[in-house]
């Protein structure tokens, strides 16, 4: 009996809460509703207070007419005074349609206050207030003494009597007054003052029976029997579901490594067969005190229906649901319009995309040339466009989402956009160098570039980086605003059509003929294995120097990016040619002692007989 006797305690207990929030939150909803419609019936009680004023002067009025008719015998007099006593009648008309109209307009707006029967039902409603007293609080009055009247006094229906007085029809109960109903009422309610008194009558009678009827010791002793088996049920229910679950727990476990074997993507095992268990194990867990909360939840509302004083709570349990579904449904009833335009603007948009795809693809192939249009640009065009082309969507589309006209979704869109700008501010200026860069055509992918210190071949070019290759292996990435900033050299560029010219610089002593060192430099440029034959291969004599003269050997080659190969074949190449022409390449420094010493001008330059002089000595005596 334990799993029954915790089911009965949670019920208990649970029912128990919700009547407390529930009485605590109707408290504050009553209050709240009394200030809301006392603050937007002030005016038409004023209104109202004007008219009844008015209302008793015409009556005093029609009444002095009236005599002065019967009393005069003037037939003209008695023509005029009818005409006036007319007017009133008109005028009186007019107010009571003045009142009608101003009452369905507050209706729209101004919740009445309910006369709450003995199960918490709503028996009717009462708008306005009487004398003192506000309207929630005539209802909370006449509340207390229906129930005072049927609790205490144990009534039959026939005790009710409505007593028509002069500025209300009240319904009584031997000298005492249950409700009064007046003309502002039966106003409130599109009747005449007289009916909807006896509506009401009617009304109190039917709640006093239904309930006499559900206090009977036989209709409480059906429902506690009903409220039992239910229990029962669910204390059942609830045992042979946990049931269950323990016996799915044991059947996973048993089949590790046998139906469960693990998942795995190609190579990488996502789950092993164990971990795999584990995770199933969680998924039944949880599936099985989701289903113990839904038995409790939809068995909360049943047990709370079978007896009268709980019948609402069973009706805002299942509206905690029912409510949210139907809102759901309906806003996407009136959504509908404004998705099919949604979906209509990203149909067109769509295939714009493919127009501009395929003039993209055109391009790049070559198939499609456009006058001063390089098919390097057309990628990055297509991005730019691609991106033009979804934020004009995007602007499209934002008056049909649902809440785009919203404050809260505003200032959201406008905080967004103030972190996107000022949090990508550095990546911003990145992206506008990485389009320029790339309109200016500095360098495409595998060039061979320096970019302020940084030599290399060009691997990558995106939005916000390009990065470089160094000879020796090194990636450097370099920030688009950085390469924009910096100076750069594009080795490649002419490279295949014009060649890119190396060229080293040697310094030999003056006691070699220059024209030996052009052969020898151009010999050794020759054999070095990357440079072109043609053009051929020149040599600048750049500085005569104080001591030694400066030979620049320039070449030409068509490859670029082994530039560092190049220059180590043709200073290996120089060297030898020296070596072979008996070149010695040094830079000589000479001192002033001219005598005993041969002339550094070339022997072919000299005379047949020239003679080095020798070192002339004296002796002093």
């Amino acid at each position: 009996m334990k799993p029954f006797k915790s089911v009965f305690t949670f019920f208990a207990s649970v029912a128990f809460c919700f009547w407390s929030v529930t009485a605590s939150a109707d408290t504050i909803t009553v209050k709240e509703k009394d200030s809301v419609n006392n603050a937007m019936l002030k005016s038409f009680q004023q209104k109202l207070a004007m008219m009844e004023r008015q209302q008793i002067e015409d009556s005093i009025a029609r009444a002095d007419l009236l005599e002065k008719i019967n009393s005069s015998k003037n037939t003209e007099m008695q023509s005029a005074l009818q005409k006036q006593l007319n007017e009133l009648s008109t005028a009186q008309q007019l107010r009571e349609i003045q009142k009608k109209t101003q009452i369905d307009s507050l209706k729209k707006k101004v919740k009445g206050s309910p006369v709450i029967g003995f199960f918490n039902d709503t028996l009717f409603v009462i708008y306005n207030k009487m004398g003192s007293f506000s309207a929630s609080d005539r209802a909370r009055a006449v509340s207390e003494r229906i129930k005072k009247m049927s609790i205490l006094l144990r009534t039959s229906s026939d005790s009710l009597i409505v007593a028509e007085g002069e500025g209300s029809s009240d319904i009584t109960f031997g000298e005492n007054v249950i409700v009064s109903v007046t003309d502002i009422d039966a106003l409130w309610n599109n009747t005449s003052r007289k009916d909807l008194a006896y509506r009401y009558k009617q009304i109190i009678n039917n709640s006093i029976a239904q309930y006499h009827f559900e206090i009977n010791i036989g209709t409480l002793a059906k429902e506690i029997g009903l409220a039992i088996l239910v229990i029962l049920i669910v204390g059942f229910g609830l045992r042979y579901i946990s049931r269950f679950f323990v016996w799915s727990a044991k059947k996973i476990e048993e089949q590790e490594n046998k139906l469960i074997k693990g998942i795995a993507f190609k190579n990488y095992t996502l789950f092993d067969a164990h971990r795999q268990v584990e995770v199933l194990l969680m998924v039944n867990k949880f599936v099985k005190w989701l289903v113990i909360l839904v038995v409790i939840y939809v068995a909360l509302p049943i047990l709370f229906g079978i007896f009268p004083w709980t019948r609402d709570f069973a009706d805002t349990l299942f509206g905690y649901i029912l409510n949210p579904i139907k809102k759901i449904a309906i806003g996407l009833w009136n959504y509908l319009p404004n998705l099919i335009t949604i979906i209509v603007i990203l149909f067109v948009f769509k295939y714009v995309m493919k127009g501009i795809t395929f003039l993209k693809t055109e391009i790049e192939k070559g198939d499609l040339t456009i006058s001063g249009f390089y098919p390097d640009w057309a990628n990055p065009t297509y991005q730019i466009v691609k991106v033009l082309v979804a934020a004009f969507a995007v602007v499209v589309i934002f008056p049909y989402l649902p809440g785009s006209d919203s404050p809260v979704f505003q200032g959201v869109s406008v905080f967004l956009g103030f972190l996107f700008t000022f949090g990508s501010a550095g990546s911003l200026s990145n992206i506008i160098a990485g389009l320029v860069l790339t309109y200016m055509r500095l360098f495409k992918i595998g060039d061979r570039v320096k970019i302020g210190e940084v030599m290399g071949d060009v691997i990558e070019k995106s939005m916000l980086v390009t990065r470089v290759r160094t000879p020796k292996n090194e990636i450097i990435s370099i920030p688009n605003s950085t390469v924009m900033n910096s100076h750069t050299i594009n080795y490649s560029s002419d490279a295949p059509e014009k060649g890119l010219i190396v060229h080293t610089t040697v310094t030999i002593g003056y006691d070699v003929p220059w024209r030996d060192m052009h052969r020898i430099l151009i010999e050794a440029a020759g054999r070095t294995e990357l440079l072109l034959a043609e053009p051929v291969p020149f040599v600048l004599q750049t500085s005569l120097d104080d001591f030694y003269v400066s030979y620049q050997i320039n070449a030409y080659t068509n490859e670029p990016n082994k530039q560092s190969k190049i220059y180590s074949d043709l200073h290996q190449n120089i060297q030898d040619v020296c070596n072979e022409n008996g070149v010695e390449i040094l830079s000589p420094h000479y001192r002033a002692a001219r005598d005993g010493n041969m002339v550094t001008i070339p022997a072919n330059y000299l005379a047949d007989d020239y003679k080095a002089p020798s070192f002339r000595v004296k002796i002093k005596k």
